[in-house]
């Protein structure tokens, strides 16, 4: 069961997004007849891991890492119980989750690893760097890129 490189929350918690948003509740997903679903267990042990070898974590950095997963991964599983009905609310407590593991992480990894990790998590995800990414400009402002004038 190999993961690509540093699978990381987000994406878990976009797909526990998914099949709330698309599942009614009283429905079980297709999948599920087909494959049973990875345990908060699993999920923090092959981020845990694919963590571990991308980055080249030392032993101690391991089990802050695995530690921070396993917070993450748990309120991601508390937060789907708690707003099962309310997607809305459900996307902010994950992004809220995401971006408290973002800082944990930083203070755990060194700058070349947290890098590292940035730049994996952006090609996964196709998502921007949390620091420094302002979006796209109010109208009428320009955004620093050229060429507005």
């Amino acid at each position: 069961m190999k993961r690509s490189v540093l699978l990381s929350l987000p994406l878990l918690a976009a797909a526990t997004l998914a099949s709330a948003q698309i599942t009614p509740p009283t429905q079980k997903p297709a999948s599920a007849a087909k494959a049973p679903a990875a345990t908060a267990d699993e999920r923090v042990a092959a981020l845990t891991t694919n963590m571990a070898q991308a980055l080249g974590l030392t032993p101690a950095q391991m089990e802050k890492v695995r530690d921070i997963n396993t917070k993450s991964v748990r309120a991601v599983e508390t937060a789907r119980q708690r707003y099962n009905t309310n997607p809305t609310k459900l996307r902010g407590a994950i992004e809220d989750i995401g971006l408290a593991r973002l800082e944990q992480l930083k203070d755990v990894l060194t700058p070349a690893q947290f890098g590292r990790y940035q730049q994996k998590r952006e090609e996964k995800l196709g998502v921007p760097t949390v620091r420094g990414y302002q979006g796209t400009p109010p109208p009428g402002m320009n955004s620093g890129r050229g060429g507005d004038e």
